[in-house]
């Protein structure tokens, strides 16, 4: 395969240098997966654009963590869950939610464990859920604008995710303590 361009400003496409340069900025490096995007200023651009969108949705920190983290783990994105933990742990979210999503274990709350759940089925089934699915997650406390929202993240992460797997983005340095693989057993929702 031939490898994906990986960019900073002065190889980047004009249309990217700018957003790089914002990454520089916020993150004091330039983020494999913006290295990637810059290849293309439309994707780049449009996966900035929806993460500060969902960023701006009612979700807490937790809930957050919880839709990014549960689409990565079932698309199995090796890049995007070890930087979701280490922005998890700069989010102020507890090591006890980032371990149980990395392992697919337990939530410390039904209300976690029911956005998990219907996050995992919407991935899983494409969005095409049952109305029992649906009414779970309306019982456990949400409503039709998380539902919206939860694709939303769908949408930033289907951009990463199937970049990351195309492109076999390396794990940054800053995040290698913090790699990861599936359990032999994934979450059975």
């Amino acid at each position: 395969m031939t490898p994906f361009p990986s960019h900073d400003t002065d190889s980047a496409p004009e249309g990217s240098k700018a957003l790089l340069e914002g990454s520089l900025k916020a993150f004091g490096r330039y983020p494999g997966l913006h290295k990637v995007l810059a290849e293309s200023p439309q994707a780049f651009e449009a996966y900035q654009v929806l993460h500060r969108l969902f960023t701006e949705t009612e979700f807490d920190a937790d809930e957050l963590t919880v839709v990014w983290q549960s689409i990565n783990v079932e698309n199995e994105c090796h890049y995007c869950v070890p930087a979701h933990t280490g922005i998890a742990k700069m989010m102020k979210v507890s090591d006890e939610i980032s371990n149980a999503l990395r392992d697919e274990t337990p939530l410390p709350t039904e209300k976690l464990e029911a956005l998990r759940t219907f996050t995992v089925k919407m991935v899983r089934e494409r969005g095409f859920v049952s109305e029992e699915t649906l009414d779970a997650f309306f019982a456990a406390g949400y409503g039709h604008r998380a539902v919206l929202d939860v694709i939303l993240g769908m949408a930033q992460k289907t951009i990463s995710n199937y970049v990351n797997h195309v492109a076999e983005t390396p794990v940054d340095e800053v995040f290698k303590p913090l790699a990861w693989t599936r359990s032999e057993t994934p979450l059975d929702v």
